[in-house]
C-alpha cells in the first residue's frame, strides 16, 4: 500500500522511513547530524548517546547481535565519519545489517576537510546511498532494504547543505516488515549428507553464530545420532547443558575437547565462518575428516571443508531432521557420556596467585564464573585476555555473548559495543570484560556503557601489558617498552562517570563483588583485576608457533 510521507524536512523525513523498521538509534551530535538527532527525538525511536563516534557502529552491530534487530547508528561528516571505519568494518565482517546515517560533502562540492566517504566505506565492502530532496524517503528506504536482505551495514549520507531543506512530497509503498531472502536446500545435497552423516562413526555437529535460530533442529539431531556438539565462540551457550556438547572449538577449547573433536569422521558446520581460530589454524580437525558446511553463499570458508549445502540454516536443519527418518540406519562407534562429561570446563584450575604476586588469571575467572549471576550477558573486547572468559565462563543461552571487535582482529570496541548490548537486553545482568589497553582505547564510552546498563559488571583484566604483543614478539626478543603500560587505576575512572570501582588484588578481595550483587539491583560496580602477565593463555601458543614458523624461528634457538 502506497504511503504518503509527511515529513517536512529532508532530516525528518528520513527519520519518518527509518522509523517503520527500527526502534533504536546508536549516536552521536556533530554538524552534519545535528537536524537528524533531532528527527531521531521527535519521532518513536529511542537515542543513546555515546561518547566516540566507533561507539555509534559497534552498538548498533552489538544490539544487532543480541536482539537479531536491526540498528540505527548516526555521526557528522568527516572526522567523526572516520572515526567509526574500525567498527563498521568489523560489522562488515560480521554480516551484520545496521544503517549508519552521516553528514557528508554539500552538494556544491567537497570542502578542505571534506573527504570521499563513499570511497572509503567502499574500501571496507559497505556500500553508500546519498539522499537528496526528491528522494529522501525512497532512498533510505532503498538503504534499508540492502542492509537487510544483503546482510550488511550500510552508509547513509546527507549533504550538509540538505539536513534542513524542505524534502519533496514522495508516496512510498512501505512493507510491513523488511526480510532477508531465505535460500531452500537441495534436496539431493540435504539426502546426500543426511547418509553421511548416519554412516558416520563419530559425527560431529558444529554451530555458528548463522545457526542461532536453527539450535533445536540441531540439538536433535545431535541427541538421534547420538553427535557430539560444538560452537564457534560467538555462538558460546547454543547447546548449553547437552550431554555430548564440548563447548566451544578451535583455539578456545579445552585439551580434552580438542582432543575428542580430533576423532571425528564427519563434521556437519552450520553458521559458521569456520575462520582460522574456529578451525585451530588448521589443527582441529585431522586430514580426511568430511566437513559438510551449512552456508548462505555457494563458497566453503575453508580448504578442509568437503561440500557446501547453500541454505537457510533452519531449513537445512529442518530437512536434514526429516531425512535422516528416512536413511537405512548404520552401526557408528558412538562416544560415551564419560568422555564427554565435563570437557568443556576441564581447565587448569591456576594457583591463588601467579609467581610474579599477581593475579592468576585462570583461577580468578573461576571464581568468577561463580559469583557472576547466572542471567548474564557478556561482552568481550579483544587481546591476549580475551582467553580467559572464553574458556572459563558459561553462558545459559544462545547470544549471550557480543565480541565486536574479533572479526576485524581489533582491540577498543568493549566498552564502544557494550552499549547497545544493554538496550538489547536490559534486564540481564551486563558483564563488560576488557583488557587495560583497549580499555584505555575505549575509555569514553565507559560512560556511555554505565549510562546504557540496568546492571553492570566491568572486569578490566589489567595487566599493564599490550600482552599479545609481548607473547608473540617479546619473547622472540623484540624490544618490549612499547608493549608496557604504566598501571592504571581504573577503579578511580569508574567512580569519575558515576560507577563503583574496586581493585582486586587477591581472590579473597572479589568477596565485594558478591556483596555488592546482594546489595544492588541497578549500577555499575568496576573490577580492576590486577592479574599477571607471565600465564598465557593456550591459543596464544598456536599464534606464537605460527608467528615463529612464519619467522623462521625454532623453539631451541629462544632458549
Amino acid at each position: 500500500m502506497l504511503t504518503a510521507l509527511v515529513a517536512a524536512t529532508v532530516s525528518a523525513r528520513i527519520a519518518e522511513v527509518l522509523a517503520h523498521y527500527a526502534t533504536e538509534v546508536f549516536g552521536l551530535m556533530g554538524n552534519g547530524n545535528a537536524h537528524l538527532v533531532d528527527a531521531v527525538a521527535r519521532s518513536e525511536m529511542a537515542y543513546t548517546a555515546v561518547r566516540h563516534e566507533a561507539a555509534t557502529v559497534a552498538s548498533a552491530d552489538a544490539y544487532f547481535r543480541v536482539s537479531r534487530k536491526l540498528a540505527v547508528a548516526t555521526t557528522t561528516y568527516g572526522a567523526g565519519y572516520t572515526n567509526t571505519m574500525t567498527a563498521l568494518a568489523d560489522a562488515r565482517m560480521n554480516q551484520s545489517p545496521l544503517v549508519l546515517v552521516v553528514g557528508d560533502a554539500p552538494t556544491t562540492g567537497h570542502r578542505p576537510w571534506d573527504v570521499d566517504q563513499a570511497q572509503m566505506a567502499a574500501a571496507v565492502g559497505v556500500p553508500t546511498f546519498t539522499v537528496d530532496q526528491s528522494h529522501a524517503g525512497a532512498t533510505t528506504l532503498a538503504a534499508l532494504r540492502h542492509a537487510v536482505e544483503q546482510r550488511t551495514p550500510v552508509v547513509l549520507a546527507i549533504p550538509y547543505d540538505l539536513p534542513a531543506a524542505t524534502a519533496e512530497a514522495e508516496s512510498l509503498e512501505l512493507p510491513e516488515r523488511i526480510e532477508p531472502p531465505t535460500i531452500t536446500p537441495d534436496a539431493h545435497a540435504i539426502t546426500k549428507a543426511a547418509t553421511a552423516l548416519r554412516e558416520a562413526k563419530r559425527p560431529v555437529i558444529l554451530a555458528g553464530r548463522g545457526a542461532r535460530h536453527a539450535i533445536p533442529e540441531l540439538t536433535r539431531i545431535a541427541d538421534r545420532l547420538r553427535a557430539v556438539t560444538t560452537t564457534s565462540a560467538p555462538a558460546r551457550g547454543s547447546f548449553g547443558g547437552r550431554a555430548l556438547d564440548v563447548g566451544v572449538c578451535g583455539g578456545f577449547a579445552s585439551e580434552r575437547a580438542q582432543g575428542l573433536l580430533a576423532q571425528a569422521d564427519v563434521v556437519l558446520a552450520v553458521g559458521a565462518s569456520l575462520n582460522q581460530f574456529t578451525m585451530g589454524f588448521g589443527n582441529l580437525f585431522p586430514a580426511g575428516t568430511r566437513i559438510i558446511q551449512v552456508n548462505e553463499t555457494a563458497t566453503a570458508n575453508h580448504p578442509q571443508v568437503s561440500e557446501v549445502i547453500q541454505a537457510d540454516s533452519k531449513l537445512a536443519a529442518a530437512a536434514l531432521e526429516a531425512t535422516l527418518d528416512t536413511v537405512t540406519p548404520h552401526r557408528w562407534q558412538e562416544f560415551s557420556d564419560d568422555e564427554i562429561a565435563g570437557a568443556h570446563f576441564d581447565r587448569e584450575p591456576g594457583e591463588a596467585l601467579a609467581a610474579d604476586g599477581r593475579l592468576d588469571p585462570r583461577s580468578l575467572m573461576a571464581q568468577l564464573e561463580r559469583a557472576l549471576p547466572e542471567n548474564r550477558l557478556v561482552v568481550t573486547d579483544g587481546g591476549h585476555f580475551i582467553g580467559w572468559p572464553n574458556t572459563y565462563l558459561s553462558l545459559p543461552s544462545p547470544d549471550s555473548i557480543v565480541m565486536v571487535g574479533t572479526a576485524y582482529q581489533s582491540i577498543g570496541l568493549g566498552f564502544a559495543s557494550a552499549p547497545g548490548a544493554a538496550v538489547a537486553q536490559p534486564d540481564r545482568t551486563l558483564v563488560v570484560i576488557t583488557g587495560d589497553g583497549g580499555g584505555l582505547m575505549a575509555l569514553a564510552d565507559l560512560d556511555s556503557t554505565v549510562r546504557a546498563a540496568h546492571r553492570a559488571i566491568v572486569v578490566v583484566m589489567n595487566d599493564s601489558a599490550y600482552n599479545a604483543e609481548v607473547t608473540q614478539y617479546g619473547t622472540i626478543g623484540l624490544n618490549q617498552d612499547a608493549m608496557l603500560i604504566d598501571e592504571v587505576n581504573f577503579a578511580a575512572f569508574a567512580e569519575g562517570v558515576g560507577a563503583e570501582g574496586r581493585i582486586i588484588r587477591t581472590l579473597n578481595d572479589l568477596a565485594e563483588l558478591g556483596a555488592w550483587l546482594a546489595e544492588h539491583e541497578t549500577g555499575t560496580l568496576l573490577l580492576d583485576c590486577r592479574i599477571s602477565k607471565s600465564v598465557v593463555a593456550p591459543y596464544q601458543h598456536e599464534i606464537m608457533a605460527k608467528l615463529r614458523a612464519s619467522l623462521g624461528i625454532s623453539e631451541a634457538a629462544l632458549e
